[in-house]
């Protein structure tokens, strides 16, 4: 977590800047959601899949897919006047697991991204993320022409812990992405508090 400190005109504010991850399994939307909410433009580590690279990621259902993330994607956005949210897209191949940790450091929480075509590709998220208790919200984006479910549905496949979040959302969308880390920071603000509360009782 970031802290900025401003003063101006004698007026003094405090800005408050919080870590975002987004999670979720290959080409489910990760650097379409960053680059749809992001108000800087988006850092994007991109690059071509190579024939090598589709002999190591699972690429089914994701045919039309000619890039892949081999580092972070990185945007910001702001909330409201005085809270901002970095953005950090991790990559969702098993070959970049290694940098999950050093990412995952001074997050508040996170958006596991769900495609309910290939809805095991997002159980390595989910269960990284409650592994370290680390607060987290499954969006399930909206592909075109996928089967739609209830998110009672979805809870019950991901097998979640009792009031993690789900929501609908469509990536591309900078409104429904908002939604969803609207969601993630007022869950996440609950956790925390929560467990705060139980260190001290």
């Amino acid at each position: 977590m970031v802290t900025e400190h401003t003063d101006a005109q004698g007026d003094e504010t405090d800005a408050l800047a919080l870590k975002v991850l987004v999670a979720g399994g290959f080409g489910v939307g990760k650097t379409t959601l960053v680059g749809a909410v992001s108000e800087i433009k988006p850092l994007r580590t991109e690059e071509l899949l190579s024939e090598a690279g589709r002999l190591v990621d699972d690429t089914d259902g994701v045919d039309r897919k000619v890039t892949t993330t081999v580092a972070m994607d990185f945007g910001r956005i702001t909330i409201r006047s005085g809270l901002s949210l970095y953005l950090f897209g991790i990559p969702g191949q098993d070959r970049f697991w290694f940098l999950w940790d050093e990412l995952a450091q001074g997050a508040l929480g996170a958006v596991v991204l769900a495609d309910t075509r290939r809805l095991a590709d997002c159980f390595p998220a989910v269960d990284y993320f409650e592994h370290r208790r680390i607060p987290f919200v499954v969006a399930v984006n909206c592909f075109a022409g996928a089967r739609a479910y209830g998110t009672a549905d979805i809870e019950r496949a991901l097998d979640l812990d009792h009031g993690t979040p789900v929501v609908l959302c469509d990536a591309r969308n900078r409104d429904s992405c908002k939604e969803v880390l609207v969601r993630l920071v007022e869950y996440a603000g609950r956790m925390h508090a929560a467990r705060l509360l139980d260190s001290v009782s």
